[in-house]
């Protein structure tokens, strides 16, 4: 039995002697590539094979002789990634210094323009019966909003503005476009530079991104390296020239410049208002508005304060002349009007935001201190100063006089200071934020003084300006991209 199954088995195969060759490889290998004559195999006549055929289109490598210099910089091309090991804008040589500006733009989504042969969305077509009041004028007027503290034409010191130039965004995207970059890059070309300087570069990243679907840039930063000549230009007249004004009106943007110091990107110290800034509305207004006799009380208020605010009428006097308004006025309204209180959009977060950065707060207000301090406590803020009503004690009314100085313009600087002072803050470190006339001389005292929606004047005169919806645009102006902002702003 054991030799029939040894017959069933098949034989072992074996290369006979014409299946030999010399060599050993050859022989072996267990893959042979098809279509392939005998005779090619080995790598060398691979490549040869390979030198007629063209697998992919050649590709451009830029000689590189391994020591960088401007007109050879190492430059490395792979998979659609180009990356640079220098860059113009990179630290400086020793013993030079640079001198960088930067100019953060804030695309003004929320305020479109519309050309001059389209008539104006804002007019108001007023009743021959109506009277005109000056918000009415206000709007019917051809005057920018932004141009002149004056709204009229009979009151205007100068002659009327010229034509208001074509928004060109309308042609090239609502948003901070390409063209918009360059033809800002090209104004600012037209400034000189400092003697001696180098041919000048840029760079700009984004910021934030529109909410739309494209997701177009909103807030773009560029750095300009150098900075025009300050013999020349000062950064203050610089903010206030004319080309930037036409420029943001060209392109519905908001410019804000600062030189690129350390200080831009640490703050240590921000300094609010609080009427129309940290809330929407104004107190004093809303205190008026509850009184029904005289019936023309909060009209009368409204004025007061309009004209304050402009810069007409000098704030101390203004603020005793509505207080007097008030007298009688339960001192148990402000515990009423605390639910009214609007806090502006971004606010809350932007204060979360700064405590996470160890940034210090504190509310300078012309307002009253009982509200005032209570919204500073809600909000988390440091510091709350604001003036002293007298109260009646025997009634709880409101005498219509004011306790101890007015916190104006004057005080508003020196509380500034103060409280500078008594936290170790450098004033380049401090930032002060605000929208009317008797906030225009702690703007000035801060390092960065800071506009927010603010009256036509407060505009011209401030360093930078904010004409957004939310508050939290302030923390661009510090170089945060919107990813790091709402890290910032998330709740632990």
């Amino acid at each position: 039995m054991a030799d029939d199954a040894g017959s069933d088995k098949q034989a072992r195969p074996s290369m006979t002697a014409a299946m030999r060759s010399s060599s050993f490889l050859k022989e072996h290998q267990q893959y042979r590539p098809p279509n392939k004559p005998e005779n090619h195999y080995g790598i060398d006549t691979v490549v040869e094979d390979m030198q007629a055929a063209q697998i992919s289109p050649p590709r451009q490598i830029s000689p590189f002789n391994g020591i960088p210099s401007p007109e050879n910089p190492p430059k490395i091309v792979e998979s659609g990634v180009t990356h640079e090991l220098s860059h113009p804008n990179c630290t400086p040589a020793p013993g030079t210094r640079s001198e960088r500006l930067v100019a953060t733009m804030f695309y003004r989504s929320a305020a479109p323009r519309v050309s001059n042969a389209i008539p104006s969305p804002n007019k108001v077509p007023s009743s021959p019966r109506a009277p005109h009041s000056p918000k009415l004028a206000a709007l019917d007027s051809e005057i920018p909003p932004n141009m002149a503290p004056s709204s009229s034409l009979e009151t205007f010191p100068l002659e009327p503005p010229a034509s208001e130039p074509e928004p060109l965004d309308h042609l090239y995207g609502s948003h901070i476009s390409p063209m918009c970059i360059t033809s800002f890059l090209h104004l600012m070309s037209s400034f000189p530079l400092p003697p001696g300087s180098a041919n000048p570069t840029s760079g700009h990243r984004c910021l934030k991104l529109g909410a739309s679907h494209e997701h177009h840039p909103e807030v773009v930063e560029l750095t300009l390296s150098p900075a025009p000549s300050p013999d020349y230009l000062s950064l203050a007249d610089l903010r206030k020239h004319e080309l930037i004004y036409r420029f943001e009106r060209e392109w519905n943007v908001d410019v804000a410049l600062r030189s690129d110091t350390l200080w831009r990107r640490y703050p240590r110290l921000v300094v609010f208002d609080m009427d129309s800034t940290l809330i929407t509305q104004e107190v004093i207004d809303l205190l008026a508005a509850t009184i029904k006799d005289p019936p023309d009380l909060a009209a009368r208020v409204a004025d007061i304060t309009h004209r304050a605010m402009i810069g007409e009428l000098e704030f101390d006097s203004a603020f005793r002349e509505r207080v007097k308004l008030l007298t009688g006025l339960p001192t148990s309204i402000f515990e009423e009007l605390r639910p009214v209180l609007d806090v502006t959009n971004g606010v809350p977060e932007l204060i979360r935001a700064l405590k996470r950065l160890g940034v210090k707060t504190a509310v300078l207000s012309g307002g009253f201190l009982p509200l005032t301090g209570w919204l500073a406590g809600e909000l988390g803020i440091d510091h709350a100063h604001a003036n002293e009503v007298v109260t009646d004690e025997a009634t709880g009314k409101l005498t219509g006089e004011v306790k101890g100085r007015i916190v104006g313009k004057e005080r508003k600087r020196e509380l500034l200071l103060e409280i500078a002072k008594k936290e170790g803050v450098a004033l380049e470190q401090v930032v002060a934020v605000g929208d009317g006339a008797n906030d225009l001389l702690m703007m000035e005292a801060a390092g960065l003084g800071v506009a927010w929606n603010a009256k036509p004047r407060v505009q011209m005169e401030a360093d930078t300006r904010l004409n957004g919806d939310s508050l939290l645009d302030l923390l661009h102006l510090f170089g945060f991209t919107e990813e790091e902002i709402q890290q910032l702003t998330a709740r632990s």
